[in-house]
């Protein structure tokens, strides 16, 4: 891949900076560990950002010399970059990244099967002061998003219900997501290391089978699922060979058309009892094909039954251990206590409410005590009132009130409708002047009276 196909930093067309970038590396970092540590995160980034663009998940000394070419020239550091790489866990040998895969998971053959070609050598890259320019290495951040990837599309295709796939299968379906086979391999790897697929071989042809929802880590493959596999590829055959009878029907009947258009009967007739021939063998695959679907359908209900038995089988399992110091006796006991508890708490509260013996005679005593004091409380608070005067009222000696000559010398109040002329108006108006003065002199003091005082 060469550098016109990524996304360059800006200071790839900074001379002096690129300068710098392409020269070798310190042999000793404490020289000047700053410009050490900025020369080597560039270029980590750079070679992962390469390998990301580029699709791929290895990477080799000999590629970044070509990918990172600038004006005829190569950066001197980049073997130093990948022993950084190395001893940091960014990436690793395609030999040891496969060698590490248990056992149990992925046999030796397989994985010669799976990676090609590989490199089982001994030597440690960490000891080594030459990086091979062939040596491929795995960028464990890009294979581990490759892996989850091709995880994620298998569980949205149209084979998440089949638990094995056939190798073709895989990489047809992953076309868009490895750029070849050899990245298939090592996602595949990386889920077997992840206990997420069972790579194995069977009659010669390699298959994978993935981890289902619900489930941890993927089961070994079985002669169970060997059985569903062969159904499943047979189901595929009769379906493709349906096909092509069809296809051979429809040639059939298009060239009894022609011929019949051409006047040869005869030749029409034999095309059109080919065709019967081919659809009469169509009819029998068809029925075969029904049955095989049906072994399938019954297979993927059983599994859904197991799933739903094992479920079942948690469930009394957790129940059982729920009740283990459960039983009926030592319920019914519990019930006898607590309805004893509730019979001894309704006595206690009715044995409160009635109060203490004999509180009803203290209360009576109590309020005549009370009362007593309530009486002799009363004299008291009245001795502290003025006295109610018993003498009828009388106007003192300075009021003036009419005498009662004078009041009975008023004249009556008129109960007649008032039918007054202005003269007898003018003669009642007189009556009350005369006695506002005679009022007036009795009310003012005679001069005797008042020198008394002086004596």
């Amino acid at each position: 891949m060469s550098n016109s196909d990524m996304s360059l930093p800006p200071d790839w067309d900074d001379d002096e900076r690129m300068s710098f970038m392409f020269s070798d590396f310190k042999e000793n970092r404490d020289v000047n560990p700053a410009d050490w540590d900025s020369k080597m995160d560039f270029w980590t980034a750079l070679v992962v950002e390469s390998c990301r663009s580029g699709g791929t998940v290895c990477v080799n000394l000999q590629e970044l010399n070509k990918t990172f070419r600038r004006k005829e020239k190569s950066p001197l550091g980049l073997a130093t970059v990948l022993q950084f790489m190395a001893r940091s866990g960014k990436i690793q040998r395609e030999s040891e990244f496969a060698a590490n895969v248990d056992c149990g998971w992925l046999s030796w053959g397989v994985g010669l099967l799976l990676v090609k070609p590989l490199k089982w050598t001994f030597s440690t890259l960490l000891g080594s002061s030459r990086v091979p320019l062939e040596e491929c290495f795995v960028v464990i951040e890009l294979v581990k998003e490759k892996a989850a990837e091709l995880l994620r599309i298998y569980r949205r295709s149209e084979f998440s219900s089949h638990s094995i796939l056939s190798f073709q299968e895989l990489c047809a379906l992953s076309s868009d997501v490895c750029a070849d086979e050899s990245t298939l391999c090592m996602a595949l790897l990386q889920l077997q290391r992840d206990k997420q697929v069972m790579v194995s071989l069977h009659e010669g042809e390699k298959i994978v089978k993935f981890c289902q929802p619900g489930q941890d880590r993927v089961s070994p493959v079985t002669d169970v699922d060997i059985g569903i596999y062969q159904l499943q590829c047979s189901e595929k055959l009769l379906g493709e060979r349906m096909e092509k009878l069809g296809l051979e029907a429809d040639k059939c009947r298009q060239e009894a058309k022609l011929l019949l258009s051409e006047g040869k009967k005869s030749q029409a007739l034999r095309c059109l009892r080919g065709r019967k021939r081919v659809e009469k063998r169509a009819d029998n695959l068809f029925a075969k094909l029904e049955t095989i679907r049906g072994i399938l359908d019954r297979i993927a209900q059983s599994q859904t039954d197991k799933m739903v038995m094992q479920a079942y089988q948690a469930g009394v399992s957790a129940l059982r251990l729920s009740l283990k110091d459960v039983t009926v006796e030592r319920a019914e006991n519990l019930v006898d206590q607590i309805q004893e508890l509730c019979d001894t708490q309704d006595e206690v509260n009715q044995t409160i409410s009635t109060g203490v013996p004999g509180a009803d005679e203290d209360m009576d005593e109590l309020e005549e005590e009370l009362k007593l004091l309530l009486d002799e409380s009363k004299p008291d608070s009245i001795s502290n009132l003025p006295k109610v005067p018993t003498n009828p009222l009388r106007p003192p000696r300075e009021s003036v009130l009419p005498d009662k000559d004078l009041l009975t010398s008023l004249p009556a109040v008129p109960y007649s409708p008032l039918n007054i002329t202005t003269e007898q108006l003018e003669e009642e108006l007189n009556q009350l002047t005369l006695l506002e003065s005679g009022f007036q002199q009795k009310k003012m003091p005679s001069p005797a009276k008042k020198a008394e005082p002086a004596q």
